[in-house]
């Protein structure tokens, strides 16, 4: 390095993680490296929030699983209503709520768990986690004896609209799969949520949250084991968020 931009002794650090570390400077300033790779993700970021869902090749893995399945769309008739107006996506629209009624079951629970495959702030991250991390989850359940409600993709839904989704199909527990807020280094993070006994209404802190779910973050296998221990454990307790804890652990060398 010459004396305009001297080597930083923090840049190893980088090579351990995608957080902006050791960025060096360049006279009083950063590196241009640095501020085109800003510039980059910050694009990368944003283009994430507005993407849409790729519908259609999400329906299609699902029928080629052979796993029932219905497409919704919340009260956001689109992607700017979505983002100005948070509450239309935490309510079904009337055409959704519709498309639900012939799976539903009378008297409730009818299912013990429903998942919702949503895009969220990130479709790009339920289009390439979502159908994966199903793989390797249902078989665990299947082989439970569970009864699994058809899987329901959900347009323009924000964590919430499980609630009305879960509470319609009578389901005792709503697993929602859904794109998060992207982040500068991680614009396709997969969050999920469980709630037990899903009703509109439902407050935050009685969901649990498995967060950041992509090849640099928590593995299919690791994420799947801990969903299948959350839902077990709210079936069996009767409760979710706050007072369920994660007990898992690492699984990563036990799994993968």
């Amino acid at each position: 390095m010459d004396d305009l931009t001297p080597t930083d002794p923090w840049r190893n650090l980088s090579r351990l993680t995608t957080a902006r570390v050791g960025l060096g400077r360049a006279g009083g300033s950063l590196p241009t490296r640095e501020v085109l790779d800003f510039q980059l993700s910050h694009a990368r970021a944003r283009d994430a929030v507005h993407l849409a869902l790729d519908v259609p090749t999400i329906e299609d893995a699902l029928a080629t699983r052979g796993w029932p399945f219905l497409t919704v769309q919340s009260r956001a008739a689109d992607r700017a209503a979505y983002l100005q107006n948070p509450n239309r996506g935490r309510r079904l629209s009337a055409d959704g709520l519709a498309a639900l009624q012939p799976w539903r079951h009378e008297p409730a629970p009818g299912y013990d768990v429903v998942f919702v495959v949503a895009d969220g702030l990130s479709a790009l991250a339920t289009q390439r986690h979502a159908v994966p991390l199903l793989d390797v989850t249902l078989p665990r359940l299947q082989a439970l004896d569970w009864r699994i409600a058809p899987i329901v993709v959900a347009r323009q839904s924000r964590v919430a609209l499980g609630d009305e989704i879960g509470e319609t199909l009578g389901a005792d527990v709503v697993v929602m799969l859904i794109g998060e807020r992207p982040g500068l280094g991680s614009a396709d993070s997969l969050g999920v949520y469980v709630t037990y006994g899903p009703r509109v209404g439902r407050s935050d802190a009685e969901r649990n949250c498995i967060s950041n779910v992509r090849l640099e973050g928590l593995s299919y296998a690791e994420a799947a084991h801990k969903i299948v221990y959350l839902v077990t454990e709210a079936r069996r307790l009767k409760l979710s968020g706050v007072a369920l804890k994660d007990e898992t652990g690492s699984t990563t060398t036990t799994l993968e």
